[in-house]
């Protein structure tokens, strides 16, 4: 071989060489890790990781929602845009519904070990105000579209709530990095939580923020005149019992504890990273709320909703500077839910809960028993010894789905922060918020507790066939088919802004 050749031949063996010296080069403890981690959605701030023994991150953000919603009632009233008779519409305007809310959103990540994090969240509502007005000259026909018993109205439009503030929940979760693409490129990163909610603060009660002359903003559930005195019902009418019920705080929470489970699965190409997971929550209400008791044996539906959603998304990271610790990272995503049947708050929880209404102010008993009265041939009748139940305001809403879309913009500043600024629109399906049934068909074979759930009228001599037990959360002016109220055309908006600290 020439000397020509052997130049070539060096050089070739001193380039491989090179490469694979820089290749086993051990990662420098100042060398940027920016792109060695998972895009924002399934990011998790780990510790004892490399050189860096701990992380801890601190977000402090601002959200503002806007709820609108249209609210209608059945009705078999043979009007156009109504019926033409013969059967029940739910068309009929109620109500305008809006809603407005001022949150800040705080939350500490800190790092447990390699791709597992607690975090702590403490949302905090700033305001929130809601706000019932007429929908296409429904105020001038209040006497229709809002009747209760014969000679009642339910409540009176404008309606509006008092203004509430305070913590919505404290949450403390952990999150995990099963799988980390940065640590093992073959494999996406996959996140999987679980989150508790703790109920801190006054439960919602039902208000009214202009009460009539005499009456009380938050009057108790047992307080049947509304003016902070505790009523009694016996065979002579309500009679006061002369023990005070005092006004009740509006409150903010939801009263209830909760439990989230979620997990997504994302995966990096160059610059995107589509992802997709899924969250589910399960509420249970503490004994401070409104909720009542959970366990009458004749409510159908005793607990709050359950709900789950399908995420799906894409971020795009189209500008990173390793050296500077900076990326703009954008994120687009679209989510479904299903919200399933459940006592819950609705756009009419303040109005219905502060009715002055004596048809839905008067208690329900929890049981029946026998007469006893050989006249009525076993005929079943309010038990007066059972519990008593009263109404809160909070109702049985039907099933339902939410779709929402939704983006955001994070810029990482450098090394310590970053900062997120976001918007979401959610459409909310059309659904009917008071709809329980008068009937619990699950102990149909109970005639002795069965009251007037018969499929024939009880009279001295006919009692008919057991179909179930009373339930004692159903008012007949609200939950009977054609006096039904329903959400529809109902909206949310959403604008939101984050700043991050991270050490």
């Amino acid at each position: 071989m020439g000397r020509t050749g052997c130049v070539i031949l060096g050089a070739v063996l001193g380039l491989a060489w090179a490469q694979r010296a820089s290749a086993d080069e051990p990662v420098r403890a100042t060398e940027p890790k920016v792109l060695q981690e998972p895009g924002e959605v399934t990011q998790v701030v780990d510790a004892f990781d490399g050189d860096d023994p701990f992380d801890i991150h601190i977000t402090l953000g601002y959200q503002h929602t806007w709820h609108n919603a249209n609210i209608r009632r059945e009705t078999s009233i043979g009007q156009p845009g109504l019926t033409t008779g013969g059967y029940k519409a739910d068309t009929m305007n109620v109500a305008a519904f809006s809603e407005t809310t001022s949150r800040l959103n705080t939350r500490i990540d800190a790092g447990i070990y390699k791709d597992i994090g607690l975090y702590l969240r403490l949302p905090i509502i700033l305001s929130n105000s809601r706000e019932l007005k007429g929908l296409s000259g429904s105020e001038n026909v209040q006497g229709v579209v809002l009747a209760g018993a014969p000679g009642e109205q339910l409540f009176t439009l404008p309606f509006s709530s008092p203004n509430r503030s305070g913590i919505d929940y404290f949450a403390v979760g952990i999150d995990a990095n099963v799988f980390n693409q940065y640590r093992d490129r073959t494999k996406p990163t996959w996140l999987v939580g679980i989150e508790g909610r703790f109920n801190v603060s006054e439960p919602m009660h039902a208000c009214n923020s202009k009460p009539a002359a005499g009456q009380v903003q938050c009057a108790d559930p047992s307080d049947v005149n509304r003016n902070g005195m505790a009523g009694d019902y016996s065979s002579a009418g309500y009679q006061l019992e002369g023990n005070s019920a005092g006004n009740r705080k509006p409150g903010v929470s939801r009263g209830v504890t909760g439990l989230e489970f979620h997990t997504l699965l994302s995966h990096r190409i160059k610059y995107i990273e589509p992802y997709g997971g899924f969250r589910a929550i399960f509420e249970f209400p503490t004994g401070s709320s409104d909720f009542g008791q959970t366990n009458l044996q004749g409510s159908l539906v005793n607990h709050p909703p359950l709900e789950g959603w399908v995420i799906i998304g894409l971020q795009v990271i189209p500008w990173e500077n390793r050296e500077a610790f900076q990326r703009v990272t954008f994120d687009g995503r679209i989510q479904g839910a299903y919200r399933s049947e459940g006592r819950d708050y609705s756009p009419l929880f303040d109005a219905l809960g502060s009715s002055s209404a004596l048809s839905i102010r008067r208690p329900n008993y929890s049981d029946y028993r026998y007469s006893g009265d050989p006249a009525y041939a076993g005929k079943s009748v309010v038990d007066p010894t059972s519990q008593k139940v009263y109404f809160t305001g909070i109702t049985d809403v039907q099933q339902h789905g939410k779709f929402g879309a939704f983006g955001s913009v994070t810029w990482q500043a450098g090394e310590y922060i970053k900062f997120q600024l976001g918007m979401g629109y959610t459409y909310i399906q059309s659904h009917f918020i008071t709809m329980d049934q008068p009937c619990n068909p699950d102990f149909k074979n109970d005639p002795g507790r069965s009251g007037p759930c018969h499929s024939a009228s009880q009279t001295s001599t006919a009692v008919g066939t057991a179909t179930g037990i009373p339930n004692p959360n159903y008012r007949p002016q609200i939950n009977h088919v054609g006096s039904r109220f329903k959400v529809d055309d109902s909206t949310m908006i959403d604008l939101w802004v984050n700043g991050v600290v991270m050490f």
